[in-house]
């Protein structure tokens, strides 16, 4: 990612380019008398047409960083014949646009830009790639362990400190208290909460408030991983579908072993949706379970599948109801939206399931108290 220092000597050098206008640097951090309150002037030249423009200048391309030039720039009255412009390493096309409507120029280092000059000139470029992705050292917090510190804003959204939420992260996560898992430490939750925040999904003003839960849903959507599967046993269990619920919450009980549906078969706890024939089951030690149950295995007729895996995310929020450890609404979200067209109309359920059961929270009074 370079720094605006470099982003300055790239302008100087004549290296930033958007055909066909030719772009010039005239001041680096122009004088107060000037009263343009940016960080640069440039000039934008077109067939012997010459704009200049007063630039505000960021070194990095998140949303906050963002909307935060944007909010100055609407601000600021520049003097006459000039006009304004927003410089970043990466803009996209939402962006470009937002920038357009706002009557502001905006140009990256990548290709594209919107320049206007009324009665001048006008031009839009989008669609080349971005050169410059975030560095964060956590390379993508919307997915494996760390999409857990999203999935809590979730449940709750809305936290004091750093600290109450690393613990609800912990204590959400069956795999730390039954399967001795590691519990994350307050340091990774802190790197989450910092890319929420620069994508706007999160404020952190006077508490740490969840912003935009239909952003974080598509994020978590987009990057969802599918569990790591180590083995598959499948069953016909021989005891009556209505007893098997006790049956299995039994075994779990005896083994010590922590045991949840899969999201595909818990859609029926939250949305409309009829249960196939085979119930699906996490499990980390799927042999241990599958001795203590009156069954055999079987490919033919299954009616029970064990899937073992160690994947922390898919025992995240497990919601026990009579008996039984059911996935999250979360969980059966993100697994219906991998599957088939028919999945994904249903996540559609799910989804104003999630955004009611959040909204219920924020207009609760007691929740703000």
């Amino acid at each position: 990612m370079p720094t605006e220092k470099q982003i300055i000597e790239r302008i100087a050098e004549g290296n930033l380019a958007l055909p066909p206008l030719t772009i010039r640097l005239l001041k680096n951090k122009p004088a107060p008398e000037d009263n343009l309150f940016t960080d640069i002037v440039i000039e934008v030249e077109w067939q012997m047409k010459k704009t200049k423009f007063a630039v505000a200048l960021k070194s990095i391309s998140t949303p906050k960083a963002f909307q935060a030039s944007l909010n100055q720039l609407k601000l600021m009255s520049p003097p006459k014949n000039y006009g304004l412009m927003l410089i970043m390493p990466f803009l996209n096309d939402d962006q470009l646009y937002e920038l357009e409507s706002n009557g502001i120029s905006g140009i990256d280092l990548c290709g594209n830009g919107v320049v206007i000059a009324p009665g001048t000139l006008a031009v839009f470029r989008s669609g080349a790639k971005n050169r410059f992705p975030s560095s964060a050292l956590i390379k993508n917090i919307y997915r494996k362990n760390s999409s857990m510190v999203s999935r809590a804003f979730l449940a709750l959204p809305r936290y004091n400190t750093v600290q109450e939420i690393c613990e609800e992260v912990n204590n959400l996560n069956m795999l730390i208290s039954s399967w001795n898992k590691t519990p994350m430490s307050i340091s990774t939750v802190s790197k989450v909460l910092k890319t929420l925040e620069e994508d706007l999904i999160i404020s952190r003003k006077d508490a740490i408030c969840l912003l935009q839960p239909d952003k974080l849903l598509d994020k978590l959507s987009e990057y969802y991983s599918p569990v790591v599967i180590k083995k598959v046993i499948r069953l016909k269990l021989m005891v009556e579908n209505e007893s098997m619920i006790q049956t299995l919450w039994e075994a779990a009980q005896q083994g010590g072993l922590p045991l949840v549906a899969t999201g595909t078969s818990s859609v029926s706890q939250y949305a409309v949706m009829q249960r196939g024939d085979v119930l699906s089951l996490y499990c980390p030690r799927i042999e241990r379970i599958a001795e203590m149950l009156p069954g055999s295995q079987s490919d033919r007729f299954p009616n029970l599948e064990l899937i073992e895996t160690e994947d922390e995310t898919v025992f995240f929020d497990a919601r026990e109801q009579q008996n039984f450890r059911w996935a999250s609404p979360i969980q059966v979200y993100l697994e219906l939206m991998a599957g088939d067209k028919r999945d994904r109309e249903t996540a559609g359920q799910l989804k104003s399931f999630i955004l009611k059961n959040l909204f219920q929270l924020k207009t609760n009074s007691e929740f703000f108290a």
